[in-house]
This record gives structure tokens, sequence and C-alpha cells, in this order.
């Protein structure tokens, strides 16, 4: 992205020429402008997320290749001495001859993947960071600014609770209002008039799996003057939450997006004048903080993204089948497909018709102890999948989370949250045939189980008759 460098004092601000149109988001008061009227192009062309990322602009490789090239260039080279004064003037740049500086500020492949995300989340624009952490603290960081408030989900991932309720608070004086956001009063009431800047959730929460009101927070954020961003990691194709209402959609794209469990990407989707205003020269998050993706990631990520919807599918139809084959044998499931779901009918409302309600559910075995011998019999003895933090991988990947992926909240937080001490969540895979995994399933549930009395008699005449063997043998 190119410099704007105009002969100006010190004192003036300095910013970064700017790619993308804007729709007025964040021009005042460092992000906190209010949003035009008119949607942004990708929310009217194409409302269905496989067919909006069928419509976005194709990438071809620089000798005709169907797959775009890898640019891994750290910087680029001007043919001329007075290319690089016109590309720091802001005459020339990505958008303006199709020329580059240096790829901390943009990067031709991190932006066609960015691009591709826009497109996914139906937002004007997206800018892909070095992990999903990166992404939703530099929002936080350039939409609240120091001083300022959140209000926050109950239930977040344990790493985002950390971020609002230890780091932001100790580094720059914001403060964090964790509230049940199913509750449109508790919202309205942690509301700071003047000094709220953010409503925070995730569409379906880490790892409770209650599904959030977006229409409804919207609205009450938006009366307050304040964002609504959302965390769709866990939902990407099956919620797009900027077509209801959201300002901003984060992503772990290490997640569903990414697949393989092997890369560590993030993603920033909303109005073009938010990433415009994140990467500015002087005040931008994503400039000066640099959350760098690596343009060989992009490329990997730009080849997955178009089988994402049909492994969505596949991830809801298996997690749909567990779930209720789980419940059946009397176990206490949580997963929003359920018709009991408190949320099922939310769910399906909100969400983008034929991809399910998700791979993500949830099994209380009550206590840590259960929770961890059945996951110990899932991955030791049956293979029915592996225990393991993350999501969105092909095998079935299991986690304790009051004790993992939740862990850095207090106890009575966790338990306010209504994180169990037993509650196993399950990233349902697609890997082998649900049969097979059915009848691994089965089989570690059954040696959860207490023995029979009459099994329990003859495992103990049978101990008794090797001890009297042993006995025997050793008289003799």
């Amino acid at each position: 992205m190119a410099q704007a460098m105009a002969p100006v004092a010190a004192s003036d601000l300095v910013t970064l020429k700017r790619p993308f149109q804007s729709d007025g988001f964040g021009e005042e008061n460092g992000g906190g402008g209010g949003i035009a009227d008119e949607k942004p192009r990708a929310r009217r062309r194409e409302s269905d997320p496989a067919a909006a990322l069928a419509a976005a602009r194709h990438e071809f490789g620089e000798h005709g290749g169907v797959n775009m090239s890898i640019e891994a260039s750290a910087t680029f080279t001007v043919m001329e001495p007075d290319t690089m004064r016109r590309l720091f003037a802001g005459e020339l740049g990505p958008d303006r001859g199709d020329m580059y500086i240096y790829s901390r500020h943009f990067n031709p492949t991190v932006l066609a993947l960015g691009r591709q995300m826009a497109a996914l989340e139906g937002t004007e624009a997206a800018y892909c960071t070095a992990s999903g952490m990166s992404a939703i603290s530099s929002v936080l960081m350039q939409l609240v600014g120091a001083g300022g408030h959140v209000v926050a989900s109950r239930c977040l991932y344990g790493g985002t609770h950390a971020l609002l309720s230890r780091f932001l608070p100790r580094t720059s004086g914001v403060t964090a209002t964790f509230v049940d956001v199913d509750d449109e009063a508790a919202v309205r009431a942690a509301v700071r008039p003047g000094q709220t800047r953010v409503v925070y959730v995730e569409t379906v929460s880490n790892p409770t799996l209650a599904v959030a009101d977006i229409p409804m927070l919207a609205r009450v954020a938006h009366e307050a003057g304040a964002k609504l961003v959302v965390d769709n990691t866990f939902t990407p194709v099956i919620v797009s939450p900027a077509r209801l209402g959201a300002d901003v959609v984060v992503h772990s794209v290490s997640k569903f997006i990414s697949g393989g469990a092997d890369i560590i990407a993030g993603a920033i989707c909303g109005p073009a004048s938010l990433v415009n205003s994140m990467m500015d020269l002087m005040e931008g998050a994503l400039m000066l903080l640099g959350p760098t993706m690596n343009a060989k990631v992009a490329f990997e990520l730009s080849e997955r993204l178009p089988h994402l919807p049909l492994r969505m599918q596949e991830h809801s139809r298996r997690a749909l089948a567990f779930a209720t084959r789980m419940q059946g044998l009397g176990l206490r499931v949580v997963y929003p497909g359920l018709p009991d779901h408190p949320h099922h009918a939310r769910l399906g409302a909100m969400g983008n018709q034929g991809y399910g309600f998700g791979g993500m559910l949830c099994v209380d075995m009550g206590t840590e102890d259960r929770a961890n011998r059945l996951m110990h019999h899932l991955q030791n003895t049956t293979q029915f999948g592996l225990m393991a933090v993350s999501l969105g991988y092909y095998e079935t990947l299991m986690s304790c989370s009051g004790n993992s992926t939740s862990s850095e909240m207090p106890p009575e937080d966790r338990a306010r949250a209504g994180i169990s001490p037993g509650l196993v969540r399950m990233s349902v895979g697609y890997n082998g045939t649900l049969e097979q995994r059915w009848a691994q399933f089965e089989r570690a549930l059954a040696l959860m189980q207490p023995p029979t009395p009459q099994a329990h008699h003859l495992k103990v005449a049978a101990a008794d008759r090797d001890a009297a063997a042993a006995d025997n043998h050793r008289k003799h």
C-alpha cells in the first residue's frame, strides 16, 4: 500500500493511500463514524456465501496458470527513482498501477485472499492477519481506544476473555463488562453512554454453543453509538453476521476455514474505511502492530476456501447425526441442531440455508474425571478422535474446555458462563464413515460403564482362581 506524504507540517497526520472505496465507517474519531445507508456491493450481489465466493475475482498465475502466483517478496522494486516518490505520495499503489512498496503494508497474494474473505462474509473489505488473536486484538485496540469500554458476552474463548479482562485494562485502561448477551435488558444496562465503543460476541459461544441474537445486538449497539464485533470462527458459511447487522466480523482462519490444522491465521472483515484506518501510517493498529500474514500462507488458504462450503455441510451432517444418537443414549448433549436446544430456531432463522447447524457439539460428563476417561477411551482405545484443542479438522478433536481452552477464565467466571467441569467440546470431523465412527464412540462409552453384578462376580472368582494357582505353583 502506498503512503500519502504531502509536504505538510510535522504535526499533521500522515496517512497511507487507501486502496478500498469507503462507506464512511471510521471517518470520525478514529473509527467511530457512521455507516452509510447504501449496502456494499458484495452484499447486494450474492447472499449465499458459496455463490459470493464463486463470483469473486479470480486471480491467475503470472504465466496464465489457473492458480495465482505467490508473491513472496518482502519489498518491491521500481524502475525509476521518481516512481518511489509517487508511491509514497499516494499517486501510485495497489489500486493505482498495481504497484507495491513493502509486504507489511500490502502484498498482492494476501490482498487476493482478503478479497475472497470479504466475498465470503459479504463485507466491503477484509484484511488477513497472522493469527485469530491478532485480528481480534487489533480490531479492539483500533475501535475502543484508551479508556474505552466494551460490553462482551459472558462466555467467550478463554484468550479473548483474558484480553478483555486482563491485558487491555492493564495496557490501555480499557474496561469490559461481561453479561448474558441473550438478555437484552442486561446488555442495555451494561452500556455506558459516551464510553461504550464495542459490543463483542461470538456467533456461537465457545464452548457452551449458545447462539447470539445478532440482529438484536446490532440494534442495541447502534442505538448506543457502538459497533457490533462478531467472532464467526465456529460458523463460517453457516452464518453471515454482516448481513444481519454486525459491523465487523473476525475469524480465526486456523480453524474451519483452513481445515488442515496446519496453519495459524486470522481475518478482519468489514467496511473498507475500517481496514483503511487500521492501515494508517501513524494510528493504524495493523500498520503499527504488524500482524502480517505470509504470502505463502495466503496462497494455501486461497486454495482451500472454494471447498469450505462442502466441508461445512459434512461437518454439520455428521455433528447432527452424532448429537441425535448421543442424546438417544441418554447423554447430556449440547448442539444447536437439536430441536430442544434453546436457540435452535434462532440459528435456523439466521443461518444460510443448506449448511446445517455447525460442526461443534458438547457432551457434559458431569465431572472432569469422567470427561477425561471418556476422551482417553475415544482416542487411545477405539480411535474415534484426538485429544487436542482447536477445531475444524477433518478428524474429530476433543478437549475438556474447563481445563484447556477456557482455563484463562477464573472458576467463578466459568461457572457463570455455564462451563461445566465435565464439559467435553467436540469438533466433529468427517474422516472415515459415519457408522464406523459411531461404532467407535459406542465402544468407548461402553468402557465407561461399571460392570454388572454377575460380571463383577465372575471377575472376582477368576482372580481368586489365579491367586490359588499361583500359590500352588510356589509350593511346588
